[in-house]
């Protein structure tokens, strides 16, 4: 699912998700689990304040989606 992600801009540019918004609801994030690089993308596992956990992918054209992990604490 395509979301807008609000990002930490220290170092670089997008460096961390603070929050996203989806479906008209903004998810405030808790804490980055993990990230990790492939080839044309950067991939964030975040919690989120209400304890979801969802990875974030930021393609190279700046655009980012959102995808749940089910039953993950």
């Amino acid at each position: 699912m395509k979301v807008e992600v609000e990002c930490y801009a220290g170092c670089k540019a997008d460096e961390r998700p603070l929050r996203f918004h989806r479906s008209g609801r903004t998810m405030q994030v808790q804490t980055v689990l993990s990230q990790w690089y492939e080839p044309g993308a950067a991939f964030f596992r975040v919690r989120t304040e209400e304890g979801t956990v969802h990875i974030l992918r930021r393609g190279s054209s700046g655009e980012w989606n959102e995808r749940p992990i089910a039953g993950v604490d």
